[in-house]
């Protein structure tokens, strides 16, 4: 097997990748004066403000994650004072709701979401290939043929 290839080292590479994105994102929170807010905060509050308060399975949905990982996100926001969760009309379901504190710093986020939009939009044009429209065609692919089948097809 041949190791000098980076080919070997994609998944090295990409969670470098997103180690060096969200961690610019949260300098940029921390300078503007929200230290610990999380980049995956984001969705949550922006759906559940422009739509209302929300069930995890409908925000996961919506954000195209599982269950699981939105019911953990949506924890760290609780003990972070961002939701509120209310039992639904399903005993088992929850609903997010969205705390006077996350009310108070959504022009922040406004601001931060507009601009980190125009920065992305401004990393894909200097890119051979936009980012955002690879990243939505690996998702894709992934999900018509899972690279454990991809693996096992060329073991």
């Amino acid at each position: 097997m041949d190791h000098k290839s980076a080919d070997h080292f994609l998944g090295t590479r990409l969670r470098h990748l997103l180690d060096l994105l969200e961690g610019d994102v949260a300098r940029v929170y921390t300078d503007l004066g929200l230290p610990g807010f999380r980049s995956r905060y984001t969705p949550v509050i922006s759906l559940v403000n422009t739509g209302g308060p929300q069930s995890i399975r409908d925000l996961a949905a919506t954000i195209g994650v599982t269950h699981s990982a939105v019911s953990q996100t949506v924890s760290q926001m609780r003990r972070d004072g961002l939701v509120e969760l209310e039992p639904g009309d399903d005993a088992r379901q929850r609903i997010v709701h969205l705390t006077d504190h996350a009310l108070a710093i959504l022009p922040i986020l406004d601001a931060e979401w507009q601009a980190t939009t125009a920065a992305t939009r401004d990393l894909d044009a200097e890119l051979p290939y936009p980012l955002t429209d690879l990243v939505d065609a690996a998702l894709r692919a992934l999900g018509e043929r899972p690279l454990r089948d991809r693996i096992h097809d060329r073991m």
